[in-house]
């Protein structure tokens, strides 16, 4: 049987809402996501290329539909090289590499480049259009940067409330309290600056350029010195008496992520020995308004298909959507907390939706090149009620 494998990943800088990447289109942040992972692999021709498959949560706007596909016209690749783009929310970018690693596996493609981004705050209002010409009443702009809109009537109030007042509901049903999530906001800020301080980033990220300009070359967002104590004096966000707080949530971000993926006889062409082997994956469902615990299934189905169990993996790169629900799914699974976002987590380095999950897979790789050890989980959590999971393998790591 076919293996396919994970040759190299980078990301830009996640950038704050309204931040320093905020004239940076989303085509062009993709496309520095392209031409940084092609860097990775100089000895490739990118004509090679069989597939690119790109996520995507928006699209409503410079995204352009097929924003795989602008990227590689912005990047400069030959124009013989396909593009796709596909749209799971927050996993959209882990999905694309999922999709890839099955077309590798089914001998469809050898080399396809996978990744995804996001500007959400370029992400435009849109107006519903209307049936008929001129209406008489009053039309809203919709913002289409996180959430729900233009929501269908016959869905069920429960299951479209707002994310933040799913994890609330979260919060309750597993009786996870404030504190316990600001201490985990706390430890994502601290272990992201310390992560980037020692060097563990510099191979990973890659500087958004403009105009001969840096626009931004480190996470805007990570906040050193971080204590539960300070994030404890937020406000509740979501309801007067609740739990979750932008302290302990992730914010909005804009960014981009590329993972290289191909099969074992491919790395002759792509020039590079392969970082780990895809050996599991896995997808679930649940009640929209329970999206942050989706992933305990997810990974579970994932582990089965890789053959092994909790007791092997040293390190898991859970995306943190919000304290709790990561909170919730590391209780679910019995495992050591201190394997979990050891290099910081989307809390602090930021959550742009399309990209997040090339983010976690790429940091997971890196993480088991880094440490020697042999198994490693890429879990997130995505809204209206799904999960997405990936087992890595590195083949020459120790087993536990």
């Amino acid at each position: 049987m076919v293996a396919s494998f994970v040759y190299a990943a980078v990301r830009t800088p996640f950038g704050r809402f309204g931040g320093a990447l905020a004239d940076v289109r989303p085509d062009d942040l993709a496309a520095v996501a392209v031409t940084g992972a092609l860097a990775k692999a100089p000895a490739l021709d990118p004509a090679l290329i069989d597939d690119v498959v790109w996520g995507n949560a928006n699209g409503a706007g410079e995204d352009n539909r097929n924003v795989g596909r602008m990227a590689v016209l912005l990047a400069g690749l030959p124009t013989s090289v396909p593009a796709t783009t596909v749209n799971r929310l927050c996993g959209s970018s882990l999905d694309a590499a999922i999709i890839a690693s099955r077309a590798v596996e089914s001998g469809d493609a050898d080399i396809v480049l996978t990744g995804g981004v996001e500007s959400m705050t370029r992400a435009p209002w849109v107006l519903p259009k209307p049936s008929r010409a001129f209406p008489a009443g009053h039309v809203t702009a919709v913002s289409t940067t996180l959430g729900w809109r233009l929501v269908n009537d016959r869905m069920p109030k429960e299951w479209t409330v707002s994310l933040g007042e799913s994890n609330e509901q979260l919060a309750e049903r597993f009786t996870i309290p404030r504190d316990r999530q600001d201490e985990f906001a706390a430890r994502s800020h601290n272990l992201a600056d310390e992560a980037w301080d020692a060097g563990f980033y510099d191979d990973l990220v890659v500087s958004v350029v403009q105009n001969g300009e840096v626009r931004l070359s480190r996470d805007e967002g990570i906040r050193p010195g971080s204590t539960a104590g300070k994030l404890a004096g937020l406000k509740p966000s979501f309801r007067p008496d609740g739990v979750i707080t932008a302290g302990n949530a992730s914010p909005l971000n804009d960014g981009a992520s590329a993972v290289l993926i191909g099969s074992e006889t491919a790395s002759q062409r792509i020039g590079l020995p392969p970082l780990a082997r895809i050996a599991g994956r896995g997808v679930s469902a649940l009640d929209p308004q329970m999206f942050g615990f989706a992933p305990v299934e997810a990974a579970e189905r994932a582990l089965k298909r890789a053959g092994i169990s909790w007791a092997d993996v040293a390190a898991v790169e859970l995306n943190e959507a919000f304290a709790v629900q990561s909170l919730a799914c590391v209780d679910a699974w019995k495992i050591d907390p201190a394997v979990v976002n050891a290099k910081g987590g989307a809390i602090a380095i930021g959550h742009p939706l399309g990209a997040s999950g090339g983010r976690i897979l790429g940091t997971l790789a890196a993480r088991l090149h880094e440490s020697g050890e042999r198994w490693g989980v890429a879990a997130i959590c995505i809204g209206v009620g799904q999960a997405l999971a990936v087992v890595l393998e590195n083949m020459t790591g120790r087993t536990r």
